[in-house]
Parts: structure tokens; C-alpha cells; sequence
């Protein structure tokens, strides 16, 4: 009789975990989750998910106009301003630059901090490698540096950017980071380009297409969720982005051609972010708007043609190409509106927020609009391991 009660408690027991990993790894009851986690969310809160932002975004007392005056304030904690400041304002991510990030020691740190914010906001990164490489360029930090993408592309060889993407994974992932926003997926055709150079892989899609595909693998087997960037395509312009406007006078068709090229491979590898540019693409819009914050690049290209279904993020909000043509308040409602998921570093984040909901609350853009973007945000979030 003991034995058998035993075994009847063993083959319960044996059910019971199996039953708890069926539902843990069921997708039905994964998505259920998600939509009640949505319906309990005020609107503020799931506002907040959709803004990713610089810390110095709750420290309204840091007032800066150029990138080079962020760096004089080296803001590298998380202060009661801005504690005060996200009761009322929650973030869905919060991204890091060169200037918050001075050793192991204080990173550490700084990300749990970060991470006990209102909106349990991810961490994210633009560690491409090469002269983009906030961690690797650091002295204070011992991990391996690359030269530059272009020279990985140079190689021919794939499994050197494998081993560059699971290389600069593995190091992100011990730190804490959880997004990085890298491979850079351009393909270089301009010479005159000074924005992207050999951040790019090649001048050329057909080398481009593995090396974006391996490094976003490299990413994912360390653990870390890549970004291929920048839609539809900043390769074949001569203007930087940050300072001001800047188009590629390409036909769909010719996109199609080249640089959609390593889109599709990306979005057929499986990529969970795609970053928008703010280039202007007139001979496919009909218009100078960026394409950021274009419906027609956003939804009638990357959604519906390419078939892309996971998160749509901007490049960063505060650089001079929309901020020399609109408001902050304009660019953040604009870009929703145009489908993206998340904005990524408005120039002020709360005037941004507040017009955001404002939008909601008259009308002008939709809760379901809002709770379509919040879903593939927490979906996200729920993917990603701590």
C-alpha cells in the first residue's frame, strides 16, 4: 500500500511538471497573459512601454542642446529627480550611451537601479562594434574590440561575424544589457556617406545578407536581442541624420534591389527589432516626410509587403533630422500614428508622453493602436531572460 501510494505520488508529481511546462511554453496561454496584463494597464502605463529613452529624460534639470553637453553632465546613477519624475512618467526601455557608463562596477549598479523604474524598462545598447561600441571603447572595460563591420565583410567569411555578434553578446549579457541595437543591415553604395561607412558590411547586399544573419545569430546565442537597422535603408545618402535632412532618391524598385535586400533576409532570419531611419525617400512616398514617420514606408513596406510582424523602433527622436522640422510633440504622435512600436529618445520626453496620451484621449489616435504596439512590446519583454 505505501509503495503504491509512492508511485501514485511520483506519477502526480511528474505530471504536475509536466503539465507547468506545457503551460509555461504554450502560446495560447502565453498570449492570455499578455492580454490581461494589457486590460489591468491605465493608459499612462501603456504609454510609457512604448517610450525608450535616455536616463537624462527624467532628470528634467539636465538641459542640453548638443550631444557634446550630455557627456559635461555624465549623469551615471539613477537620482531622486528621477525617481520622482517616472511616478508619473513610466518607461518601456531606457538606452545607454558612452557617457553613463564608467566601469564594471558602476554599470552594475546603474542597471539595477534602472531596472527598479516604473515601467520595468528593458536595457539597450548600440554596440555595433568598430567605432560604434559604447562598452568596447571604453578603457575601463577588458573585452575584445573589433576593427569595423566593413573589415568582418572584407573577410568573406560569415562565421567571423557569428563570432563577433555571440563575442559582443556574451559581454552584454554579463553586464545586463538585454537589446542591442546592432547589426547595422545599410548596404554602403554611396562613397560621400559619412553617417554610416564601415559601420556598414559591404557595398554589396549579396555579401551583406550572411553577415547581418550571422551576427544577429551570434546575438541570440549569448542571449541578447539584436536590431537590424536603419529602414529603409541609409547607405545611399550623403547627409548625417543627426544634424539635419537627408534622402536617398531611390525607387522602391531599385530598393528592392539592394537595400531591402538585407531587410528580408533579417526579417526572414527572425528579427524581433527593426530601427527606422529618418531619411526621406521621396521616389517612394511622393513627400520629404522622414521615414520614420512615414505610413508608407512603415505600413504599406516593412508590415505589409515585407511581412514583417514584430517591433518597429526609431532611430534616436532627438536628432537634427526631425528636430530641425518638427516638435517634439509632433514627431512623437507623427511616428505612432505612421506604425512605429517604440520611440526612442525623444528630445523631451514629457511634453512627448503628455501629447501622446492627449492624442489618445481626443480620438486622434486609437487605445487598440496603442495596446497593438504595448502587445509586441510585452511580448518582447516576456522573451527576454534576466
Amino acid at each position: 500500500m505505501n509503495r503504491l501510494s509512492l508511485k501514485n505520488l511520483f506519477i502526480i508529481l511528474v505530471c504536475l511538471i509536466l503539465t507547468a511546462s506545457c503551460s509555461k511554453h504554450n502560446p495560447s496561454k502565453h498570449k492570455d497573459d499578455i492580454e490581461k496584463q494589457i486590460s489591468s494597464m491605465t493608459l499612462r502605463e501603456k504609454v510609457g512601454q512604448m517610450f525608450f529613452v535616455r536616463p537624462e529624460s527624467l532628470a528634467p534639470s539636465i538641459v542640453w542642446t548638443k550631444y557634446t553637453d550630455l557627456v559635461d553632465y555624465s549623469l551615471q546613477e539613477v537620482t531622486s529627480e528621477m525617481k520622482s519624475v517616472n511616478k508619473n512618467y513610466p518607461v518601456g526601455g531606457v538606452i545607454l550611451f558612452a557617457h553613463n557608463i564608467k566601469d564594471e562596477t558602476q554599470l552594475s549598479q546603474f542597471i539595477k537601479q534602472i531596472r527598479a523604474l516604473n515601467g520595468r524598462p528593458v536595457l539597450c545598447l548600440d554596440e555595433e562594434g568598430g567605432r560604434v561600441a559604447r562598452i568596447a571603447n571604453n578603457g575601463n572595460f577588458n573585452v575584445e574590440k573589433f576593427e569595423s563591420m566593413a573589415a568582418i565583410g572584407a573577410t568573406g567569411n560569415p562565421a567571423n561575424a557569428l563570432y563577433c555578434g555571440k563575442t559582443i553578446g556574451t559581454y552584454l549579457k554579463k553586464y545586463g544589457i538585454d537589446i542591442d541595437f546592432a547589426p547595422v543591415a545599410d548596404v554602403n553604395t554611396n562613397p560621400d556617406n559619412i553617417v554610416i561607412g564601415n559601420r556598414a558590411f559591404s557595398d554589396d547586399p549579396a555579401i551583406a545578407v550572411p553577415m547581418v544573419t550571422n551576427y544577429l545569430q551570434g546575438l541570440s546565442e549569448a542571449g541578447i536581442v539584436g536590431c537590424v537597422k536603419h529602414f529603409p535603408g541609409h547607405g545611399d545618402v550623403s547627409a548625417d541624420t543627426h544634424y539635419g535632412y537627408a534622402q536617398s532618391m531611390k525607387s522602391w524598385s531599385e530598393m528592392l534591389t539592394c537595400e531591402m535586400v538585407t531587410f528580408k533576409a533579417g526579417i526572414s532570419w527572425g528579427c524581433r527589432l527593426i530601427m527606422t531611419a529618418h531619411i526621406a525617400a521621396p521616389n517612394v512616398t511622393g513627400s520629404d516626410i522622414p521615414s520614420t514617420m512615414s505610413s508608407i514606408i512603415l505600413q504599406d513596406k516593412l508590415r505589409n509587403e515585407l511581412g514583417y510582424k514584430n517591433l518597429i523602433v526609431t532611430d534616436a527622436m532627438d536628432m537634427g533630422a526631425i528636430m530641425n522640422q518638427y516638435t517634439n510633440e509632433e514627431a512623437a504622435v507623427g511616428s505612432i500614428k505612421a506604425g512605429v512600436d517604440a520611440v526612442l529618445c525623444p528630445k523631451d520626453f514629457m511634453k512627448a508622453f503628455d501629447a501622446v496620451v492627449s492624442a489618445v484621449e481626443r480620438g486622434e489616435i486609437s487605445e487598440e493602436r496603442i495596446n497593438q504596439s504595448v502587445r509586441r512590446i510585452l511580448e518582447l519583454k516576456k522573451s527576454i531572460q534576466h
